[in-house]
C-alpha cells in the first residue's frame, strides 16, 4: 500500500503490482455460446419447479400476466445489462455498473443484493436436490444433509479446477436438462386442453373471474413466481473478465440466453397446466412429473425421463450460481469493500476462497434451516432490490456519461430500462407481501453489510481495482485542479 487518497467520504489505497497479480482471473475462457449456456444454466431449475406455486396465488391467468410482466422486466433489463457489460467489462458486473453510476455506497449496496441472491440460492437448491434424491429413492438416503455436502464438495471442486473446465461441464449438464424440457413439451402437446387452464374456481376477490380466480391482487402475488422463469440470468456479465471478447460476446450471450428462457417459459406455462390442469399443479413440488402422470393417466416413460433427468436442471443451476457468487465476492473483495483476502486466486486463476467461504456458509444454512422456500424467498428479495439499482444505474449512466464508449446500445435507451425499473419496484413490493420474514432477514443482512461499509471498508478501498480506477483518476484530476 504505497499511497492513500481521500475523496469525498471514501479513502483510496494505491496497492502494488503484487496485489493484483495475486487476484487474476483466466482470460479468454468463454465465447458467446458458453455465456448463453451460462445464462440458461443459472435459471433452468425454475422451469422444473417453483413457478407453479403462482397458480395457487393468481390462477393461470394471474400467473400468465405476472410472467409476461416479468419477461418484459427481465428483457428490458437484459438490454441495459448488455450495454453496460460491453462498456464496462469487469468481473464486478452489477456492482461495477452501479459503482460507476451511483457511487461507492450504491455500488456496494448493489453488490450486496446480488451476493445475497447468489449465496443463498444454492443453499435452497441443494435442499431441493436432496428432496429430489430422497423421492427417487437413490442411495437409500433417509436424510438429505449428505446430499447437500456432496453437492458443495463436488461442484466447488470442479470450479477450483478452473473456469474453462467448469463452464464446459456446466454446459453439458444444462444441455441434458434442456433435452428433458424438449421431450416434456413434445410429449404434452397431444394432451393439451385449453379448458384445463381455467379449472381453479373464482373466489370473491375484487376482479375475480375464471381467468383471474383470485382477482387483481392475485396478479401481484404471482409476480414472485413469474420471476422463477428468469431469476439469475442477470449473472452473465459476471464472466466479463473471463470472456474472449467481452465487448462483443457479452451482449450476444445474455440476449441469446434471455431469448431461450422466454421460449421455455411460454411452453411450460401453457402445456403443463394445459395437460394436467392448473388446480392439480398449484401445490406440486414436482410439477412437470406430475403433469406427465396426470396427462397420461399414471406413471409413464415421459414422467420417468423428466423425473430423473430433471435432477440435471437443479444441478445445473446449483453449479452455475456457485460460479456467480464467487465472482461477485471476488470483485467486491478485490476492490476492498469486503475483506481483501477473499479475492486471492490460485494457480488455475480460480478465486478459491470466494468459492469455499460462501459454500461453507451455504451448507450450514441448508443443514440448519432446511427450509428451501424461505431461503429462495430471501434470494429473490435480494435479487429484486438489485434489479431496481441496476436499471437505475443504466439510466444514470446514459444521462451522466453520454460519451462513454458503448459497443452495444440498448434499443430505446433509458426508456427501456425505465420500464424495467418500474416493474422491478413492483416485484420488490410483491416479494415483501409474499414472505415478510424473508424480507426482514434480507433487510437485516443489508443493515449489517452497510454498517461494515460505513465503519470500515469505505476507508480501505483499492484505487487500482478495475471497478475503481475511474474514480481514482477523477480524484487525482480534481486534486491537480
Amino acid at each position: 500500500m504505497a499511497e492513500q487518497r481521500h475523496h469525498g467520504k471514501v479513502e483510496y489505497n494505491q496497492v502494488g503490482a503484487d496485489y493484483l497479480r495475486q487476484r487474476q482471473l483466466k482470460r479468454g475462457a468463454a465465447g458467446w455460446l458458453l455465456l448463453a449456456g451460462l445464462g440458461v444454466s443459472y435459471v433452468i431449475s425454475g422451469d422444473f419447479a417453483g413457478w407453479n406455486f403462482g397458480l395457487e396465488k393468481g390462477g393461470w391467468g394471474g400467473l400468465l400476466i405476472a410472467t409476461v410482466l416479468m419477461a418484459v422486466m427481465y428483457g428490458c433489463m437484459v438490454f441495459g445489462l448488455a450495454e453496460m457489460s460491453s462498456a464496462l467489462p469487469v468481473a464486478g458486473a452489477g456492482y461495477g455498473f452501479a459503482r460507476r453510476a451511483l457511487g461507492p455506497l450504491g455500488g456496494f449496496a448493489t453488490g450486496v443484493a446480488i451476493l445475497i441472491e447468489y449465496s443463498i440460492a444454492p443453499a435452497a437448491i441443494s435442499i431441493f436436490i436432496g428432496g429430489y434424491v430422497e423421492t427417487l429413492g437413490l442411495f437409500g438416503l433417509t436424510n438429505s444433509w449428505p446430499v447437500y455436502l456432496v453437492c458443495y464438495l463436488i461442484f466447488i471442486g470442479i470450479h477450483l479446477r478452473g473456469v474453462g473446465e467448469a463452464l464446459r461441464v456446466m454446459f453439458v449438464i444444462t444441455a441434458v436438462a434442456v433435452v428433458a424440457l424438449v421431450l416434456f413439451v413434445a410429449g404434452m402437446v397431444p394432451k393439451f386442453d385449453g379448458g384445463k387452464l381455467f379449472d381453479i374456481p373464482a373466489t370473491d376477490a375484487f376482479g375475480a373471474s375464471s381467468f383471474l380466480p383470485f382477482g387483481l391482487t392475485g396478479v401481484l402475488a404471482a409476480l414472485v413466481y413469474g420471476i422463477w422463469f428468469f431469476l439469475a440470468v442477470e449473472g452473465v456479465p459476471l464472466a466479463a473478465e473471463e470472456a474472449r471478447d467481452p465487448k462483443r460476446d457479452m451482449p450476444r450471450g445474455i440476449i441469446a440466453a434471455m431469448g431461450a428462457l422466454v421460449v421455455f417459459a411460454a411452453l411450460i406455462l401453457l402445456l403443463a397446466p394445459g395437460g394436467a390442469g392448473s388446480a392439480a399443479l398449484a401445490g406440486s413440488n414436482n410439477p412437470l412429473v406430475d403433469a406427465a402422470k396426470l396427462a397420461y393417466g399414471g406413471d409413464n416413460w415421459l414422467s420417468q425421463v423428466v423425473n430423473y433427468v430433471g435432477l440435471a436442471g437443479l444441478v445445473a443451476s446449483f453449479f452455475s450460481i456457485i460460479y456467480a457468487y464467487s465472482r461477485q465476492l471476488f470483485a467486491l473483495s478485490r476492490a476492498g469493500y469486503l475483506p481483501r483476502w477473499l479475492s486471492k486466486t490460485g494457480k488455475r486463476k480460480a478465486p478459491y476462497l470466494a468459492l469455499i467461504v460462501p459454500g461453507t456458509i451455504g451448507f450450514v444454512l441448508a443443514f440448519s434451516i432446511g427450509d428451501g422456500a424461505l431461503l429462495i424467498n430471501i434470494a429473490v428479495f435480494g435479487a429484486t432490490v438489485s434489479y431496481v439499482l441496476l436499471n437505475l444505474s443504466h439510466i444514470v449512466l446514459r444521462k451522466r456519461e453520454p460519451d462513454l464508449e458503448r459497443p452495444y446500445r440498448t434499443p430505446g435507451g433509458a426508456w427501456t430500462t425505465g420500464v424495467a425499473l418500474v416493474l422491478a419496484a413492483a416485484a420488490v413490493v410483491a416479494t415483501f407481501l409474499v414472505d415478510v420474514l424473508a424480507a426482514a432477514i434480507t433487510g437485516g443482512i443489508f443493515v449489517l453489510a452497510l454498517a461494515y461499509f460505513w465503519f470500515y471498508s469505505r476507508h480501505h478501498l483499492v484505487a487500482n481495482a478495475p471497478e475503481e480506477e475511474f474514480a481514482a483518476i477523477s480524484a487525482a484530476e480534481s486534486d491537480l485542479a
